[in-house]
C-alpha cells in the first residue's frame, strides 16, 4: 500500500511538471525590430526590402502574422522610425533565421538594393532589436482584425519599466492573476500581445500592443477602461503600487504591406 502510494506521488510528480515544460513551450517568442531612418530614400529602401524580400522569406520559413509599423504623424511626433513585429514558435527558429536568410537565394536577389548597399548609400541609420516572451495569459498572438482604412488604425504599443524586478514581477502578476488581461478582452481592445522583455535596453519592462480602428474608439476604449469598477479595484491595491517607474506610448498605424 505504501509502495503504492509513493508510486502515484512520484507519477503526479512528472505528470504536473510535465504540463508546465508543455504549457511553458507554447509562449511564444517576439522579436521587435525599429529601423531609424533619416529622409524619403532611407524610408523607401527599407520599404522595398522588407515588403520584397524581407517578408516573403520569413513566410517560406513557416514565420507568419508578421507586422510592419510607422509612426502616427503628430505636431510633436517625429515619424523617423519603421517597426518590425516577429513572431516565434520558439528561441531555437529565432537563433536560425539569420543563417537561413544568408542562403535564401530569393531573398538575396530580391533585396540586392538593400543587403548590399553602400557605405554612403545605407539605406537606415541604425537597427535596434527588442526579444520579448509571451505572458502566461496569452501565450500566443493574436493578428489584430480591426477593419477600416489603415491608415486610420491605431496600433499602441505600450512599454512599461519597473524600478525593480521584485516591483516588475508585482507589475506582469497585475497584468495576469490580478486581471487587466482580461478586463483589456471584455473591453474589447483587440490586443496583439502582451510579453516580458528579456533581452533590451531598458529592463526590467514588459511591452503590450492594443489595437482600435480609428482614434476615437482608441480615446473612448481607454476612457471605459479607467472609469471600470474592475480598474478600479486593482489599481489601488497595496502590491500593485509603484511598480511603473516610466512608461512609453507609441501610437502606429500598419504599413499596407503587413499582415496585419
Amino acid at each position: 500500500m505504501k509502495y503504492r502510494f509513493t508510486l502515484s506521488i512520484v507519477l503526479l510528480f512528472f505528470i504536473t511538471c510535465g504540463s508546465f515544460t508543455s504549457f511553458a513551450q507554447e509562449q511564444e517568442y517576439y522579436q521587435l525590430k525599429t529601423y531609424t531612418i533619416k529622409n524619403d530614400t532611407q524610408e523607401n529602401m527599407v520599404d522595398h526590402y522588407l515588403k520584397n524580400a524581407y517578408l516573403p522569406a520569413l513566410k517560406r520559413m513557416g514565420i507568419n502574422n508578421i507586422g510592419v509599423f510607422k509612426v502616427i504623424p503628430g505636431k510633436f511626433t517625429i515619424s523617423n522610425k519603421i517597426y518590425v513585429l516577429i513572431p516565434f514558435q520558439s528561441l531555437a527558429e529565432f537563433n536560425k533565421l539569420e543563417a537561413m536568410l544568408a542562403v535564401d537565394k530569393t531573398h538575396l536577389s530580391a533585396g540586392d538594393e538593400y543587403i548590399n548597399a553602400a557605405h554612403d548609400n545605407k539605406p537606415y541609420e541604425r537597427i535596434s532589436s527588442v526579444l520579448l516572451r509571451a505572458f502566461s495569459d496569452m501565450p500566443k498572438m493574436k493578428p489584430s482584425t480591426v477593419d477600416g482604412p489603415r491608415a486610420n488604425r491605431v496600433y499602441e504599443l505600450r512599454s512599461y519599466e519597473g524600478p525593480t524586478e521584485a516591483m516588475y514581477r508585482r507589475k506582469v502578476d497585475m497584468f495576469n492573476e490580478g486581471g487587466e488581461v482580461k478586463l483589456f478582452e471584455n473591453l474589447g481592445f483587440n490586443a496583439v500581445f502582451y510579453a516580458d522583455v528579456i533581452s533590451g535596453d531598458n529592463m526590467p519592462n514588459l511591452m503590450y500592443m492594443t489595437t482600435f480602428s480609428n482614434m476615437k474608439e482608441r480615446d473612448a476604449l481607454w476612457k471605459d477602461f479607467g472609469s471600470s469598477d474592475k480598474w478600479k479595484e486593482i489599481s489601488v491595491l497595496d502590491k500593485y503600487q509603484n511598480t511603473v517607474s516610466h512608461a512609453d506610448i507609441h501610437l502606429f498605424y500598419p504599413t499596407e504591406y503587413s499582415d496585419y
